[in-house]
């Protein structure tokens, strides 16, 4: 802290210095202007050779008070408003660098520490150190001073007075503290009875119908009562240490105030001690208290500040970090990472210390294509960290051209290292900003508020400003930013990705002075797409827009206007279109469209009631659930007051019914003769009206780009009817039938750039996100591109046509595919497998004669159970606990694992060698069901429908198994969507035998 501030600190000692001597004035005076002043002894006063008459001699003295008043209250102003510019200054530094070293953990260590944790740290827990920081050099200076100062007045009037002030304070500053220490312990007693009582009340909620059914909810509250009694035991402590402190606390100051009335009075009896000494002591000694409990304050504040920077240090110094000089700045040249990537004996460690990669040697050779075969996620993951340095070896090394990767700039890693998976990783903003990430690295110009970024400086942020222009097309070996779009169209229809965001784009709706050309194309692309449209016989299914027609598919608002808006109208942008109000009613069209919300209204309570607007339909309607709710609660006071006694505020409520659904889905309710009247009044009143709405609506024309529309209704100049049911989808592949001819395909595709993100992606289908991650990973032509099971959710045929095109777009990129399994692993250069974390080839593997027996033991069951393809797919911490609790088991042929009837709890068996027979007792003989080998897994059925067993398992040769312990096996099934997904499969295919 001093080190950051140092410089502040110090002026801030200098000009708190400054306020002593005034504060001594305030005592000062007071005292002059009663010895002095009222009780002078003549008429004329001599101050500095001039005689004064005792009037004026007073009023200057008071004026001189007035003024040092002033001054004492503007200069601590002035501190306080500096030491609080201080504090929000290195609360801001760090903040900044707890936030920087967030980004250079490593990955592990987020699996143990939760990120709601690290906000709170972050957020509220750091917001009173902030203050402390301010305060650190300055508060104890400020209120010691004052101490020192009142005590030296009390000294200079009387040193009785001086020894009075001070005789009791070494007890106040011994007993207090001591009375706080043990009322913070108290406070932390307390906070964990709460935090008991919250997870009390949790259950109680989660389980109350249990509690009623089984006759628990009386010993429930008797619980209940025995923690609140906890609590009330714990407050009541804390009340009496608490005001017992601050019993003594005031009674010790308030003894002071005795001693100066008794010995002070008698001294001024005595006349020893003028009466206005004796009053400004008094004075002087009150403003004592408050510097005094101030530093008892600062003296708790640091004892409990130490201990939250005991825990945030804790919390954010773990081992294992990204070195900061590699993450800082930029280095001078972004070196090329061509060359064989060497692995050489890596083992890496997860969060626990348990082996995850264990002993990898392998050398991906520079350009090729390389495939690794990981049955486990978990593998694949891991692998992936370490080529990409987020995972760093505890043994071994990694280099790629010689160069050793610990060494390497981040920077480096970042422009010439690309990785993609099925689930990535996205922020909130758009398509755009989430592909062109690794294209912003660092700023290519200064910044264009200087004030701000100075101010951001002295904070000790980043040196990079937002506001500059980050988008560098030369990261990826272009010149400007049109090659390097035309570069990601490549990308995406190298893919085949580029039909499913054509698709999503003609969806989108677009600001036509950001992509003027689709505009200004669509525009003329209306009649042929017209004609489309009538030659394949679907004009019944679109409503074309026609100023002298009615259009049921759009809202109201946007028939009377012929207008449309390219903002959602909200009740509140409504709201405020008064002279549009007012102009309704003018018209006595407000009549009309209140009557319809009525009926519309109605409606939809006796459809969704009114609590189902989180219904799918009701979403639909585009109407916000707050709008409904606010009309519903109008209906009756517009039937029974009428129109008339609605204000502003209420009409805009209700109007925003009709003003965003369209006839279509209002259906009966609106009936011809409003459509008629409607019309009638755009003919007559529409310019009129537009004239009082303002700018949130363009008028439609032929001619022109309508931006409330999206780009497949630009191209129609019109709206799917919503009945056209299965047509729509006609309609729309017909438009883009025509928009692709006539060569807008790939301005459509780039409008997908502007889709929003939501927070962490949410809502966006795999369709979407794994293009982006492709995206993001290739747009900068990396010189290694990792693609752990990228493309996921594409069928084989889909895959190997990816594959081949991307060996076309980066013919010089090592290709590293990481997967669960490969069906034609002959297409890879070189090709691996990962299993239990390490490198297999078809020799098998050794034991590890440095293990202990449990050790090894415990390495059998995890190789023989990952090769079984049910749990292959399992993490390593699943995998350890299943074969920790399986046990081995041998039968001779002909012995029986378990017979018809048996109970189930003996667990599930896991056939490893050798050949069993599952047979149905008959009378006679009994009866062959199936035979079944290594790999299968026999007897689950019974532990998941907790059943007697339906079959009988006999040995048909020497049989080696694993038995699977019931609750290990369902504690799988219960938290592994995968592995549970597969024994799905399986029973499914039991059930069609």
């Amino acid at each position: 802290m001093w080190k950051y501030s140092k410089r502040d600190q110090l002026v801030l000692l200098v000009v708190t210095a400054c306020l002593f001597p005034l504060l001594y004035l305030t005592l000062e005076l007071p005292k002059r202007i009663i010895n002095d002043a009222i009780g002078a002894q003549s008429g004329l006063i001599d101050v500095f050779g001039y005689e004064l008459e005792q009037l004026h001699y007073l009023w200057l003295l008071c004026g001189a008070f007035l003024l040092a008043v002033l001054a004492h209250g503007l200069l601590k102003m002035r501190i306080n408003t500096m030491k609080g510019v201080l504090a929000e200054r290195m609360l801001r530094r760090f903040r900044y660098r707890l936030i920087s070293r967030v980004l250079r953990f490593p990955q592990p260590y987020f699996e143990r520490v939760s990120q709601g944790e690290l906000v709170s740290m972050i957020t509220s827990e750091s917001e009173p150190m902030g203050g402390l920081m301010g305060d650190a050099v300055s508060q104890p200076v400020l209120q010691a001073g004052q101490m020192l100062t009142i005590l030296y007045f009390l000294f200079m009037q009387n040193v009785w007075f001086g020894l009075a002030a001070v005789a009791l304070i070494p007890l106040q500053g011994w007993l207090i503290p001591m009375l706080q220490r043990q009322i913070n312990l108290l406070n932390k007693k307390r906070i964990k009875q709460v935090r008991a009582l919250a997870s009390e009340i949790g259950e109680s909620a989660a389980g109350a119908a249990t509690l009623r059914l089984n006759g628990g909810w009386r010993y429930r509250m008797a619980v209940i009562t025995d923690r609140l009694g906890n609590l009330y035991d714990i407050r009541f402590e804390i009340y009496q240490k608490k005001f017992f402190m601050k019993f003594l606390n005031n009674f010790i100051t308030q003894l002071t105030p005795f001693l100066f009335y008794a010995v002070g009075g008698y001294l001024v009896l005595e006349g020893k001690v003028s009466l206005g000494a004796l009053v400004a002591a008094l004075a002087a000694y009150k403003d004592l208290a408050s510097p005094w409990k101030e530093l008892l304050a600062y003296y708790n504040q640091t004892q409990d500040m130490a201990l939250r920077w005991e825990v945030i240090l804790e919390r954010f110094d773990p081992a294992g970090m990204v070195n900061e000089d590699l993450m800082t700045g930029s280095p001078d040249k972004l070196t090329r990472l061509h060359g064989d990537i060497v692995i050489k004996g890596v083992n890496v460690r997860d969060a626990d210390g348990n082996l995850v990669l264990e002993d990898l040697n392998a050398s991906f050779p520079s350009g090729r294509v390389i495939g690794v075969a990981a049955p486990s996620e978990e593998d694949r993951r891991a692998l992936a960290g370490v080529l990409t340095r987020e995972l760093l070896p505890s043994a071994g090394e990694v280099s790629i051209g010689g160069q050793d990767m610990r060494e390497i700039h981040q920077a480096v890693i970042a422009a010439r290292i690309g990785h993609a998976n099925s689930r990535p990783v996205l922020f909130q903003g758009s398509f755009g900003d989430n592909v062109m990430m690794p294209i912003r690295q660092r700023p290519l110009s200064g910044a264009r508020d200087v004030r701000r970024y100075d101010v951001a400086q002295r904070a000790g942020n980043s040196p990079d400003p937002l506001d500059a222009s980050w988008l560098d097309p030369a990261l990826a070996g272009f010149s400007s930013e049109s090659e390097l779009r035309d570069w990601w169209l490549k990308l995406v229809a190298g893919i085949g990705s580029d039909t499913a965001l054509f698709r999503r784009g003609v969806e989108q709706r677009f600001d036509p002075k950001t992509h003027k050309k689709l505009a200004e194309r669509l525009v003329e692309l209306r009649p042929t797409v017209q004609r489309a449209i009538d030659d394949a016989g679907l004009s019944a299914y679109v409503h074309f827009l026609d100023r002298e027609t009615y259009n049921p598919a759009l809202p109201v608002a946007e028939n009377l206007l012929y207008a449309t808006s390219p903002v959602r109208i909200t009740e509140d942008v409504l709201r405020e279109q008064d002279d549009f109000l007012d102009q309704l009613r003018e018209l006595k069209l407000d009549s009309d469209l209140v009557a319809l919300s009525r009926d519309v209204v109605e409606m939809l309570r006796q459809i969704f009631g009114i609590d189902g607007t989180d219904h799918p339909l009701f979403r639909k309607l585009g109407l916000e659930a707050s709008a409904y709710e606010g009309a519903l609660s109008l209906v009756a006071k517009s039937r029974d007051a009428g129109v008339g006694a609605l204000s502003h505020e209420e009409l805009a409520r209700l109007l925003i019914v009709p003003f965003s659904i369209s006839a279509e889905q209002i259906g009966a309710a609106f009936g011809d003769e409003i459509a008629d009247r409607i019309l009638a009044f755009r003919k007559s009143h529409s310019k009129q009206l537009m004239d009082t709405i303002g700018d949130i609506f363009e008028p439609l024309d032929p001619a022109s780009f309508a931006p409330g529309l999206n780009v497949l209704e630009n191209a129609l100049f019109g709206k799917v009817s919503d009945t056209a049911g299965a047509r729509a989808e006609e309609v729309q592949k017909k438009v883009s039938e025509v928009l692709a001819d006539s060569g807008v395909r790939d301005l459509v595709v780039e409008l997908i750039f502007d889709l929003p993100i939501a927070l962490g992606g949410q809502g966006l289908a795999a369709s979407f996100a794994e293009p982006l991650a492709f995206s993001r990973a290739s747009i900068k032509r990396p010189d290694i591109l990792i693609l752990d099971s990228a493309m996921a959710s594409y069928d084989l045929d889909t895959r190997i046509a990816i594959h081949k095109n991307l060996r076309k777009l980066l013919p010089e990129t090592t290709l590293i595919y990481l997967g669960s399994g490969f069906e034609s692993p002959e297409v890879f250069d070189s090709y691996y497998e990962l299993r239990q974390g390490r490198l297999v080839s078809e020799l098998p593997a050794a034991e590890a004669t440095t293990d202990g027996a449990g050790s090894a033991d415990l390495a059998r069951k995890l190789r023989a159970l990952e090769q079984t393809e049910l749990f292959s797919g399992l993490n390593r911490r699943q995998m350890r606990l299943l074969a920790f609790g399986a046990r081995w088991y041998t039968a001779k042929a002909g012995d029986s694992v378990f017979l018809k009837d048996d109970e189930a709890s003996d667990g599930a068996y896991m056939v490893l060698e050798g050949e069993a027979g599952l047979y149905l007792p008959q009378e006679g003989a009994d009866r062959l069901v199936a035979k079944v080998g290594p790999g299968r897994l026999v007897g689950e059925l019974g532990l998941i429908r907790k059943e007697p067993r339906a079959l009988s398992m006999l040995a048909e040769t020497d049989l080696t198994c694993l038995r699977i312990g019931e609750e290990e096996f369902l504690a799988v099934v219960e938290n592994d969507a995968a592995t549970a997904f597969k024994l799905l499969q399986v029973v499914a295919g039991y059930v069609s035998n």
